[in-house]
């Protein structure tokens, strides 16, 4: 990707793609939620729907093309093309890189189905889903740690920060929602969960 030439067709898809995943996402929540929902819970079930199903149709095909000797640079498709457009942000995603695929096994096999249980408590409006928001959201903030920090303490050789799209759409902007959001529902599921107990000990108290 040269400097003049930001944005591709591919790039273009691949961004209108996520953009439609998020108002999906939007939709589902009005759908599914009712009215007397809150906004809180609304936005906890749109990141929730967005986030499992960016790791499922999107990371998902990763796997597959970077486990058995694949990578993504060695590969075709539409899929390929798509990572192939990331790794022009972060090289190591093309190369099958061992850290990035083991995170990608836990966030698509263990991260996707526990964003559609945590969905389907939110449905019922179980309480018992913020215990398992907790969860998942230290897993992810643990998961955005460990995809950047070993790349940072060897210099970032990987990262392209040279082009505006790579440094601040697909670097900074992509993966700062995997960030503030699960920092915000892990405030907001410890909100919960201490004042329950604080009004459980308070009723056992008296």
């Amino acid at each position: 990707m040269s400097e003049q030439q930001i944005f591709t067709t591919t790039s273009v898809l691949s961004l209108a793609s996520v953009a439609g995943v998020a108002f999906a996402a939007v939709a589902g929540s009005r759908a599914l939620l009712p009215r007397s929902a809150t906004w809180q819970d609304r936005l906890t079930f749109a990141w929730l729907t967005f986030d499992g199903t960016v790791h499922l149709i999107f990371e998902g095909p990763f796997l597959y093309l970077s486990t058995f000797g694949k990578s993504v640079n060695t590969s075709t498709g539409v899929f390929a093309e798509m990572w192939k457009e990331y790794t022009l942000a972060d090289a190591r995603w093309g190369v099958a890189d061992p850290t990035l695929v083991s995170l990608e096994i836990l966030t698509v096999l263990g991260g996707v189905p526990l964003c559609w249980y945590i969905l389907s408590l939110l449905v019922k409006n179980d309480p018992a889903r913020h215990y398992w928001i907790v969860v998942l959201c230290v897993a992810e903030l643990y998961g955005g740690w460990m995809t950047f920090c070993p790349e940072w303490l060897v210099g970032s050789p990987a990262l392209n920060t040279s082009n505006v799209l790579c440094l601040w759409v697909y670097l900074v902007f992509m993966n700062s929602l995997w960030l503030v959001i699960p920092l915000w529902l892990l405030v907001d599921s410890y909100n919960h969960i201490a004042g329950s107990l604080r009004a459980a000990a308070k009723i056992k108290g008296n």
